[in-house]
Parts: structure tokens; sequence; C-alpha cells
């Protein structure tokens, strides 16, 4: 039994009429942040990300988060990552740099070396762009990039988006675990 996918199941999946971010429209919403900000899923989504992360893509210096969504799920995975006592430190990318302070694309990439290996987390991937658009910001950066974990793949060609762009994609669930074969 998989209890994450049961609490995004429950929680997050919705049947109805929905624009997503990447302005197409859609009959059905996989909205991950009620099922991962519960503290069990916090701590589920953060052991299936670092196992996916291991498994895929070995040693990475550092897990980043895409502003809103992925961000919950970096620290998630810096969490269990502490726990088992092999740390990963997060990393958050907002959508532009913030206009005052510092005024920091990256929150967190401080204490990288230049060329350091990164993987981005997502919550739910599209179209891809949100998720390119940080990859390049991480490039920009200075930084390498591993991979894109998401947590789900719509099927609507993100992942081939990404892949198009040179960057190993995977994703825990896709939107057949939530509506079967389509």
């Amino acid at each position: 039994m998989d209890r994450l996918l049961d609490l995004l199941r429950e929680r997050g999946f919705r049947r109805g009429h929905f624009v997503l971010s990447s302005g197409k429209e859609s009959d059905f919403f996989i909205d991950c942040k009620p099922a991962v900000l519960l503290a069990e899923g916090h701590v589920l989504v953060g052991r299936a990300l670092l196992e996916r992360i291991r498994d895929l893509l070995g040693s990475v210096s550092a897990v980043a988060g895409v502003e809103l969504g992925g961000c919950p799920l970096a620290s998630a995975v810096a969490c269990a990552s502490w726990a088992e006592g092999d740390p990963i430190d997060a990393v958050y990318i907002r959508k532009s740099s913030k206009g005052h302070g510092t005024r920091k694309l990256l929150e967190g990439a401080e204490r990288l070396s230049p060329g350091a290996k990164v993987v981005i987390v997502e919550d739910t991937v599209t179209t891809g762009g949100s998720t390119l658009r940080a990859v390049q910001a991480v490039r920009d950066a200075g930084f390498d990039v591993a991979g894109v974990i998401a947590v789900v793949d719509r099927l609507e060609g993100g992942a081939a988006a990404i892949r198009d762009a040179g960057v190993v994609f995977s994703a825990l669930y896709d939107r057949t675990d939530f509506m079967g074969e389509a």
C-alpha cells in the first residue's frame, strides 16, 4: 500500500474545470500541497523523493524547490536526508528576484561551490515551462542541474520538454495513478 499516493488522491485530486499555471484548461487538478503539508505527508514525500534522487542521480550537493509547491518538497528531502545521516541542504528558487534586500533568485545557494550538482523537485509537471525556467535559473547561478524529480507528471508533454533540454526527469506518480489509463 502506498500511503503517500493515498493522501494525494484523498486530499489533492479534484475533477471539475480548472485553469492550470501553464494557462491550459483541464477537467482535473492535482494539488500536492494539501497532502504534503500534513506532517505525515511531509515525512512520506521527503523519504520518497530522497530515495528516487539517490537511486536515479546518486550524490547531489543540494535539492532545490521551485516556489511555491516545490519549496516544502525541498525542505522535506533535506529533513529526510538529515535523519538518514547524509544531509542534503535545501535551496528555494523564486519565480523572480525579490525587489529588496539582496534581490536573490535562489535562497540558500550561497554556500554551494561553483558547479555544484543540484536536483530540482517539483510538485506537478504539465508543460514543463516553470520547471525549465527554474533549470535556467540554477544554471545561470553557476550550478549543474543533475535532474528534475516531480511528485506527479500530468503526462501532457512536460517530461519530454525537460528531457529535450538535456535534463534527467523522473516522477513518483503520473496521471494514470489518479485516473487510470487514458
